[in-house]
């Protein structure tokens, strides 16, 4: 059969594997649960790092006897999982993640905290416990680390009684890879109730960014499971089926996008394209702001502008960035086209902590927008995408003076689940009841991922409870990213309609 070495996550040790290794014993496997070294197995002067935590890994390696060797790395788990496989790739048949992230070389396991609050703790050396060691949560804190959906009242206090401290510095140290370990082929079991599912992967490979193209390789398989975040309690049964599944190869393969598709971030804009050019406009790059600057005809009165915003999280080594993507210059050049300023901003949301900086980076934006001599600063616009939306939550809960308009196209309004990474001050659901008299323009996709959809109907609720001006526009038949993706008149139509309502708002 095949000897799997089980690798626990934050404050957990070889304990919570006990139902699933039973399980994997009965069908014949050889079955290793790792206690990672804490600092109570050791001498207080004793540094416990991620370092220590690999070679426990590995000793555990060193002592399997059966030659198939599958690793699973539960969350932080997946660290030292790495860590001790690329240093011994030539003896494993498979790597597991267990609901974890995908760390790189170089990566520390805080970037994947899911607590902020947390998080800032961990990355500030003046406010790291004395004592070097992360206390474990209390039995009203778990879901700050993962959903407990699943969970028995029995299993949360199993798992809050067994919990131990975890060493600041097995969080800290950076995860070091020489790249041994891509030869080995892996499994991704993803718990659901955590908001990320097999069709999220998809979605994502289907992006066509370069970065996620390794998801799509033959060898890697996916499995759904329909729980939360500690799967090893909620359905232990379950998820040693699964691992016996992805032991033997099996698992759901995501299909690369076809070699002669272009990937949806460079397809060309719906208004903008060969059998239908937009005018050219004057282009101008001012720190993280382009304008699409309108023609004069002879005078420089300043014009309102539009600022559109871009979605993400968006990898910050992503070339070309959003500020060249063809579905932003597009709507820059269209925006000139009617008369006004079309702008862009590029923003660092990189990842689902830097919603503060991107924040800051869209208000500096707005900032040198207004002060532009071609700009009427006191009629401005701003249009979120996508993952954008939730960066609406400072613009709605006290709209200034000069925002005439704030419109968001197929925006996500509330952090989905598993999303608790995300800074407790974006919340637009809640921040809509500030928005007073300011007009929103929302335009929907019918063909919207559920995920985000929910997040749509959770905002018109409450901002028709706040009694706000939202302005509704459908698309039925468009997907997420309808510009480039959907080259379709009622897309066309919508994005007409949901111009020219911006445009009165602002010149109103």
């Amino acid at each position: 059969m095949t000897a799997f070495v089980l690798v626990p996550g934050h404050f957990t040790g070889g304990w919570i594997w006990r139902e699933v290794s039973a399980r994997l014993r009965e069908a014949g496997a050889e079955v290793h649960e790792a206690n990672l070294t804490n600092n109570g197995d050791a001498r207080p002067e004793t540094r416990i790092g991620l370092e220590t935590h690999i070679e426990d890994v590995l000793r555990l390696i060193d002592a399997a006897a059966d030659p198939e060797l599958v690793l699973v790395g539960h969350e932080y788990g997946i660290h030292p999982v790495l860590g001790a496989a690329d240093r011994r790739a030539d003896r494993l048949t498979r790597i597991v993640y267990l609901d974890a992230g995908l760390p790189q070389d170089g990566d520390r396991a805080v970037q994947l905290v899911p607590d902020q609050t947390v998080r800032e703790l961990l990355l500030d050396p003046a406010r790291t416990p004395a004592d070097g060691l992360l206390p474990a949560p209390g039995r009203g804190e778990w879901h700050r680390w993962g959903s407990i959906a699943g969970l028995s009242a029995e299993a949360l206090d199993r798992l809050t009684g067994l919990a131990a401290a975890q060493p600041v510095a097995t969080l800290t140290e950076p995860l070091r890879l020489s790249g041994a370990v891509a030869a080995v082929p892996t499994s991704g079991i993803l718990c659901t109730a955590g908001g990320t599912s097999i069709a999220t992967i998809e979605a994502i490979v289907g992006s066509g960014m370069p970065q996620f193209r390794f998801l799509a390789d033959p060898r890697v398989g996916f499995f759904d499971l329909d729980t939360g975040h500690w799967p090893m309690l909620s359905r232990p049964d379950e998820l040693a089926d699964v691992l016996l599944r992805a032991a033997a190869g099996e698992g759901h393969r995501i299909a690369p996008p076809p070699a002669t598709e272009m990937p949806a971030f460079v397809r060309p804009h719906i208004l903008d394209t060969p059998e239908h050019p937009l005018p050219d406009s004057a282009h101008e790059r001012i720190g993280n702001l382009d304008l699409y600057l309108p023609e004069t005809s002879g005078t420089d009165t300043p014009q309102p502008a539009v600022l559109f915003v871009h979605g993400g999280p968006v990898p910050a080594d992503l070339d070309p960035t959003p500020r060249d993507w063809p579905i932003y210059v597009g709507y820059g050049r269209y925006a000139a086209s009617l008369g006004v300023v079309g702008a862009t901003v590029e923003h660092r949301l990189h990842d689902l902590h830097s919603y503060p900086q991107a924040a800051e980076d869209l208000a500096t934006a707005v900032e040198a927008l207004r002060a532009h001599p071609r700009v009427d600063g006191d009629r401005i616009a701003i249009w979120f995408f996508s993952g954008g939306g939730l960066l609406t939550t400072d613009w709605l809960a006290a709209p200034p003076s000069w925002l005439r308009c704030l419109a968001a196209s197929y925006p996500i309004l509330a952090p989905m689940p598993g999303w608790e990474a995300v800074d407790r001050r974006f919340r637009p659901v809640e921040a809509v009841a500030g928005a007073g008299r300011l007009p929103i323009v929302l335009t929907r996709a019918g063909l919207e991922a559920a995920a985000f959809a929910v997040t749509v109907e959770q905002f018109v609720a409450a901002a028709q409870e706040h009694k706000a001006e939202l302005e509704l526009i459908d698309v039925p038949n468009g997907h997420h990213g309808f510009e480039v993706v959907d080259h379709i008149d009622e897309v066309r139509d919508a994005l007409t309609r949901a111009s020219a309502s911006v445009l009165r708002h602002l010149r109103g």
